[in-house]
């Protein structure tokens, strides 16, 4: 009996060897075959390429109008006081980095509220095109009009002289004056009053948009004197 005892134990310990060989291996079987290859064909991965940039480049080209949008006055196609602003910024540090010159007019109208009141805020509007084609008429396409708001404009004139500056705001003030509006078969005129601030090397946006809007209060009260 020891004998063939002797003889068993090998031959079940080789068997023994041979199924936990075979567990080991059954794993590693299943997780090759459950992992299946991926493969994107070149000519796909080009479309998508393709297909992104398009589509950021529409989304760009949105946000430049929304852009566009936010610094245009809707009424007068002109930049609103915010695109004014950031183009007074713009242009202030380009006088400072090159030694340029430049000139800062604010210019109100007289007697827009008394219009309104009078023919409605229709009539108010159409005043201010004609205005704002007016004054587009007398500046260079260099030059820059805005609308700070309401009855209040701006125009940044480059490469004036102090004196040649507020001889310009007299001849816009003049151009304006000339205007007649016929509402209701009435004629009516709405003047303006203009003032100037120079742009120099040591200019800044908001001090020189209080120092023109200043100087326009004081020539209205002269103007308003004169009348």
């Amino acid at each position: 009996m020891k004998k063939k005892n002797k003889a068993i134990a090998p031959r079940a310990a080789k068997r023994l060897k041979r199924v936990v060989a075979g567990r080991k291996a059954t794993p590693q079987r299943a997780s090759s075959a459950s992992a299946p290859r991926l493969s994107v064909a070149p000519n796909d991965a080009k479309s998508t390429i393709r297909r992104l940039r398009t589509q950021l480049a529409r989304a760009m080209a949105r946000i430049d109008e929304l852009q566009a949008s936010a610094d245009t006055d809707f009424l007068l196609d002109i930049p609103n006081r915010r695109g004014f602003e950031r183009e007074l910024i713009r242009s202030i540090a380009y006088i400072k980095r090159y030694h340029a010159s430049g000139a800062l007019i604010v210019l109100d109208v007289d007697r827009l509220k008394p219009i309104n009141d009078a023919f409605g805020h229709a009539a108010g509007d159409q005043v201010l095109k004609d205005i704002a084609a007016t004054l587009s008429r007398q500046v260079r396409s260099s030059d820059v009009i805005g609308r700070l708001g309401g009855d209040e404009f701006a125009l940044l004139l480059w490469n004036l002289s102090e004196t040649d500056a507020k001889a310009k705001a007299a001849s816009l003030e003049e151009a304006v004056d000339r205007l007649t509006f016929v509402f209701r078969g009435r004629a009516v005129t709405a003047g303006a009053s203009a003032g100037v601030a120079i742009l120099g090397p040591h200019a800044e946006a908001r001090k020189a948009l209080e120092e023109a809007d200043s100087a326009m209060y004081v020539r209205k009260a002269q103007r308003r004197h004169e009348a």
